[in-house]
């Protein structure tokens, strides 16, 4: 190996290049190592130098890691975990799964779904901690952004490992304002609705509003399920809901069949590079056997 090029590419350095593949950014992946920004600059340059190679497309919107870049981060993740386990060895508990597992996923399944199998999962391993996003948009775990996702979707990323959690069904919801309401009727076509038109115009759910009941114009315009669950348990309208979210609330009653054309399938998805760490795979078993969205 050429002596530059051993000298500059120790574990510091790879921990330094993993965690701006995290990060994408300077000031976060300072903030992943505990240092600032100039730093990870720094160490990130003499490693290019060294290897003779950009690790690195430099950009407005932050670092995006090259296919060399990704490479080095695969190998970093390696020695990550097996650092990990060394300190859970030396800690006198070898068998302790160690570190942080990041995961995306949206607000409704975070707060339904996912964060009520938690509390058992950490219990179990006290020294593991989760990182979650929620957004609307699939995490990049080609780049790092996540470890895990879990995701309500007809189609899967095909470069991911997915593991089906079951169906996700929905409805249309009313708030039922009391037990004499509930069996009432409501007119689709003219009732005011609570819907994502604007922040996720392809989804399933507003295409088959739009086909449906074209007609039919939301009053209240919102970027999220959760905000739907939210406005219509308020009384804003009729919404679409999954069944898994819309039954922590006695006070929303179906108003229609379960819409089979929106039905998706929730998935647990994982990079094939990085499922195998110990604290990723432990992670993922768990809410494999723990998440049931019916």
């Amino acid at each position: 190996m050429n002596a530059l090029v051993q000298h500059s590419l120790g574990a510091a350095e790879l921990g330094v290049l993993l965690a701006l593949v995290r990060a994408g950014t300077l000031a976060g992946a300072g903030q992943l190592l505990g240092v600032d920004g100039s730093t990870v600059f720094r160490g990130v340059q003499r490693t290019e130098k060294a290897l003779g190679q950009r690790l690195f497309e430099r950009s407005r919107a932050g670092y995006r890691a090259t296919e060399i870049g990704l490479l080095l981060a695969q190998h970093a993740e390696r020695v990550e975990s097996e650092l990990e386990a060394a300190r859970a060895a030396a800690l006198g508990d070898a068998g302790a799964v160690v570190g942080t597992v990041r995961i995306s996923t949206t607000d409704s399944i975070l707060n339904s779904l996912l964060l009520p199998v938690l509390p058992a999962l950490m219990a179990q391993h006290p020294q593991l901690q989760i990182e979650v996003s929620a957004s609307n948009e699939f995490a990049n775990l080609t780049q790092r952004e996540a470890d895990i996702a879990i995701r309500a979707t007809g189609r899967p990323p095909p470069h991911l490992v997915g593991r089906q959690l079951g169906p996700s069904k929905v409805a249309v919801f009313a708030a039922s304002r009391g037990a004499g309401n509930k069996n009432r009727k409501i007119d689709l076509s003219t009732a005011p609705w609570i819907a994502m038109d604007d922040a996720l115009p392809a989804h399933p759910w507003v295409r088959w509003r739009r086909k449906h009941y074209p007609k039919a114009v939301p009053r209240v315009l919102v970027n999220s399920v959760q905000s739907v669950f939210e406005g219509i348990v308020a009384g804003v309208g009729v919404g679409i809901l999954p069944l898994f979210l819309a039954r922590r609330c006695p006070d929303l009653v179906a108003v229609s069949d379960a819409l089979d054309e929106c039905e998706a399938q929730l998935w647990l998805l994982t990079h094939p590079e990085s499922r195998h760490l110990r604290r990723i795979s432990t992670v993922a078993a768990h809410l494999a056997n723990t998440i049931a969205p019916r």
